[in-house]
């Protein structure tokens, strides 16, 4: 397990520091007033309402970049400073937000795969570890061991296949964002582009867990096929 250790390591570092120039360009945006005034729970209702969404509810959730839409109870939950800040910051985020309501509301078939994937994943991303470790630990103790690990690895592939279509999801919501705030002039072409910037990073943290889970589920692989190979 050597590997996986140093894996999650190296990624660890990677996301860190890509976590640490999201916060930094939040902040040196979030100092920047939106020319328009708006703060982002107006944002958020002025997008929900423009796109004909009328039945998801604009909330106020505790913590520092704790942003997100919940399809289940259809509400964009913002933190304080997104939810009252009129900053680009606050506009990039709130309207992302709304990027996924309004991806739930015209059935994304992305973001649909991956909201019937989030109970499996609930149960694979706590069981994969600890059935993989006993798949390994059990090596030399006969072939059974491989059918252990092999659950493991159909485990933590569930995980990464939810990593990787995350991606799109992400990817598509600040599309619908950015494109929205263009068409509707609700930005300059310089506050524009630094919605774009921040948003950029904010994808990248998804972009950092998608390939170490792809590293990690790779390495788990090649534990499999050396074991085969030398029974």
């Amino acid at each position: 397990m050597l590997g996986y250790y140093l894996i999650a390591g190296i990624m660890f570092l990677v996301g860190m520091m890509v976590s640490n120039q999201l916060k930094r360009k939040f902040q040196e945006y979030s100092e920047v007033p939106l020319s328009e005034g708006l703060s982002g729970k107006e944002v958020a209702e002025r997008m929900l309402h423009e796109n004909g969404i009328y039945d998801v509810q604009v909330i106020s959730t505790p913590g520092f970049l704790s942003d997100h839409y919940n399809p289940a109870d259809k509400t964009v939950n913002l933190s304080p400073d997104v939810y009252s800040g009129r900053s680009i910051s606050s506009a990039a985020v709130a309207a992302h937000e709304c990027g996924h309501a309004v991806q739930h509301a015209t059935a994304y078939s992305m973001l649909q795969m991956r909201s019937k994937l989030v109970p499996i994943v609930q149960i694979s991303s706590t069981l994969s570890q600890w059935v993989i470790a006993a798949g390994v630990g059990f090596m030399g103790f006969g072939g059974g061991n491989q059918t252990i690990l092999l659950i493991g690895i159909a485990l933590f592939a569930v995980s990464t296949l939810f990593s990787l279509i995350t991606l799109p999801v992400e990817y598509d919501a600040s599309a619908r964002a950015l494109k929205w705030m263009e068409n509707t002039h609700l930005t300059t072409r310089g506050e524009h582009d630094q919605a774009a910037d921040a948003l950029k990073w904010a994808a990248r943290t998804y972009v950092v867990a998608a390939i170490a889970s792809v590293a990690n589920l790779i390495y788990f692989i090649m534990i499999f096929l050396n074991r085969r190979n030398d029974d």
